[in-house]
């Protein structure tokens, strides 16, 4: 077999794999955090079961029918239940397997470009990263910390390892000055308005952007993310489905910018 094959058809595999464990991160964490809000773990009830992303295991959430291994692989079962659950009928979401194919898809492209190896390991786990974060973030208006954090980290040490083609001060300044941006953008907004116009994790996010892509691509970013989260609020308008206050979440906007800038690097001078 062709090596080339061979590492696309581990890649689309491994994908495939965590494609199905960020399922479990995008519905859980949120609920994770939210207990952690309501009841710190000090005042936790001493008979309260646990609830984290390991236990307790994966269930139909219309039957609570407990999945065998045979009904929880990726993409696979869906087809064999024909997205159904095998024991209430009940329809399994689309988004499920979608998010299996997107990480597959995208660990495909890491071992395309770089492949078997820790270059494609780290861009590979930076794109698993950030599609968990697009999807919380249009569920819930969460970027939550446990994920925004490590990933500016993660993009620093990569840099510092040679691992993303960029030196360490262009990481670190891209890290700043992303942050550094929206933190303005958003107390401009603020003193202007009166009112909040994007949450924090959205700073960080540009951070860790910036640390993995690097400040020369941070225009780029804010650019394809802004045009984007236009034309996602007209279409969103247009079907009725825009909030009461007429925002909407823009992390999905900036993990497709970072999708878009580390797929086919920044926009031709000419566009910006």
């Amino acid at each position: 077999m062709n090596d080339s094959v061979l590492a696309l058809g581990l890649a689309a595999l491994l994908g495939l794999m965590i494609g199905s464990f960020l399922n479990v991160v995008i519905h859980r964490l949120p609920l994770m955090l939210q207990a952690q809000w309501d009841a710190p773990l000090d005042d936790a009830p001493p008979d309260a079961r646990p609830f984290n992303l390991a236990v307790p295991r994966s269930h139909c959430p219309h039957c609570q029918h407990a999945l065998a291994w045979h009904e929880n692989i990726p993409l696979l079962s869906f087809i064999r239940l024909r997205g159904r659950c095998a024991h209430c009928q009940a329809p399994i979401g689309w988004r499920y397997p979608a998010i299996e194919l997107i990480t597959a898809g995208l660990f495909m492209w890491a071992a395309a470009k770089h492949g078997l190896g820790w270059q494609a390991l780290v861009w590979a786990g930076f794109a698993a990263a950030l599609v968990a974060l697009a999807a919380i973030d249009y569920d819930t208006r969460l970027l939550p910390d446990a994920i925004t954090q490590p990933l500016v980290w993660a993009g620093l040490l990569a840099a510092s390892l040679g691992l993303t083609g960029m030196g360490l001060n262009e990481a670190l300044w891209g890290a700043a000055a992303g942050y550094l941006f929206l933190w303005t953008v958003y107390w401009l907004f603020k003193a202007v308005t009166g009112k909040e116009g994007m949450g924090q994790g959205d700073f960080k996010l540009l951070a860790a952007l910036g640390a993995w892509l690097g400040w020369p691509a941070l225009l780029s970013l804010v650019l394809i993310a802004s045009f984007s989260g236009v034309i996602g609020g007209l279409w969103l308008k247009l079907r009725g489905q825009l909030d009461d206050n007429g925002q909407l979440a823009f992390g999905p906007f900036l993990v497709l910018a970072g999708l878009w800038v580390m797929a086919f690097g920044s926009l031709p001078w000419f566009l910006i």
